[in-house]
């Protein structure tokens, strides 16, 4: 999934080897309208992967972005056993559309509420004592004098795949490319690990006859499930012709906590923070921006925690949650039927909807994880653990609309707009913080003088100077 910014593709790509082996507080939280998602899209060489897993068994979707001929394609990914034909299926790209769309960070919007009006409440209703909590895969003999076996082979849908183990890295990569498999240089280092783990290697390209047959006209998802004690990434492969830093977004799917990294730093993005309200306008601007000063500033050595929540509910919505369906379509295996959604959207309804929950208790948890890495950053296979925090969480960002007022409109206005003025630059600090834009810049683009320049009423200080000039102009 990528974006119009695209850079030119390589002739050759393996793809990520993606066999999981093994701020300020605000006054409300989780509500208000949603008006933005950065959803996967906005990110350049981005890799998705989808991994459901409970004890030691596993499934795994991944999407293949890959733009180019189709002859180019090739995919080989490490995994600890011989899949048999029956452990690999295609899958639909929908099935990554839907938890992008749930999980995504997002933008919600708030309107401040009438202080007079507030003001006249607080005077009729009882102080309450309660406060509000803040939410986030040719020939024998040649294979045999290069160490390689061909284990099994056999067509999934649009790919051929053929199931191979090796005792030599160079024999596997001169198989693979006297097979016409598209291979770039160096790839026998980055296979050299796996081969002296005696993992097997899931190799696919795709059959252009059964390809044609489909209707697709980019490729599906390959799905493959299979046993293992290991909860592990490896990504070296996806490093071999790597031209700069790549993006990877992976949706874990567990039965009972969030997910973190065991061998690199897990971070949770900054969050639930309020922003000027032009970023309304450019939300994927200022999330592309931000996402790239925190990995910077990490030296792209951390994962970042994007979203983690019950997938039985949500609050509010960006997207329904997944159904039973849906969750068995990306290998949630352990569910045992029924807690389909209820509530569904009627015609006409908002984009964006509040609390949901399934009809059903679904015992599975999302954690969305996002990196940005290079071959030295992240030397290591990322390594996973499912913890037992089951804290919800969410990148969500936050505009408020201030309530117009005149400063003599009541006793609480006055007070009202000098907090108006406080929160205003509050919300400029965090966005230049945030992303590195100039805070002069920041300014002038949400409608602010310098500090000192406007009244306690966040009017200019010059319009009780002449207030009939400011009149005489409406």
């Amino acid at each position: 999934m990528t974006n119009s910014h695209r850079s030119p593709r390589r002739a050759a790509r393996t793809l990520l080897a993606a066999a999981l082996l093994g701020a300020a507080p605000l006054a409300q939280a989780f509500c208000g309208f949603y008006v933005g998602k950065a959803d996967a899209s906005l990110f350049n060489e981005a890799s998705q992967v989808i991994v459901a897993r409970d004890g030691d068994r596993t499934v795994i979707s991944m999407l293949n972005d890959y733009k180019g001929e189709l002859t180019e394609f090739a995919l080989v990914v490490p995994v600890p056993q011989v899949l048999e034909r029956g452990q690999v299926r295609v899958g639909e790209r929908r099935m990554f559309d839907r938890i992008d769309a749930y999980s995504a960070p997002r933008l919600a919007e708030y309107f401040d509420p009438d202080p007079c009006a507030m003001r006249r409440e607080r005077r009729s209703a009882p102080a309450s004592s309660a406060s509000q909590a803040e939410a986030l895969g040719r020939a024998a003999d040649t294979a045999k004098a290069l160490g390689v076996t061909v284990e099994a082979s056999y067509t999934v849908g649009e790919y051929d795949i053929v199931m191979l183990s090796a005792t030599q890295s160079d024999g596997l990569q001169s198989w693979l490319a006297q097979n016409g498999y598209r291979i770039p240089p160096g790839a026998a280092a980055a296979l050299a690990p796996y081969v002296r783990q005696g993992m097997k290697f899931f190799v696919a390209r795709v059959n252009l006859e059964e390809q044609a047959r489909t209707g697709f006209t980019t490729l599906r998802p390959l799905q493959f499930a299979f046993e293992s004690p290991k909860f592990m990434l490896p990504m070296r492969l996806g490093m071999i012709n790597a031209s700069g830093p790549q993006d990877l977004i992976v949706y874990l799917l567990t039965r009972n906590g969030r997910v973190e990294s065991s061998n690199y730093r897990t971070l949770k993005l900054p969050a639930n923070v309020e922003l000027p309200i032009f970023v309304r306008n450019d939300f994927s601007r200022f999330y592309r921006t931000m996402f790239a000063q925190q990995a910077q500033r990490e030296n792209h050595r951390a994962v970042f925690t994007e979203y983690f929540w019950d997938m039985s509910w949500c609050d509010p919505c960006a997207a329904d949650p997944l159904s039973t369906k849906e969750l068995r379509d990306v290998g949630v295996f352990w569910l045992d039927g029924g807690g389909e959604t209820s509530g569904a959207q009627p015609p006409g309804a908002a984009p964006f909807a509040p609390a949901r929950r399934t009809s059903g208790a679904q015992p599975v948890k999302l954690t969305r994880l996002h990196l940005r890495y290079t071959s030295e950053s992240f030397p290591e296979d990322l390594m996973f653990t499912e913890t037992r925090d089951r804290a919800n969480f969410q990148v969500r960002y936050v505009l408020r609309h201030p309530y117009k007022v005149e400063a003599r409109a009541c006793d609480a206005a006055p007070g009202y707009l000098a907090g108006l003025v406080k929160r205003q630059e509050r919300e400029a600090q965090t966005l230049s913080n945030l992303t590195g834009w100039n805070i002069t810049e920041v300014r002038t683009r949400a409608g602010l003088g310098a500090p000192g320049e406007r009244d306690g009423d966040g009017s200019p200080w010059w319009r009780r100077l002449w207030p009939e000039a400011s009149a005489d102009r409406g």
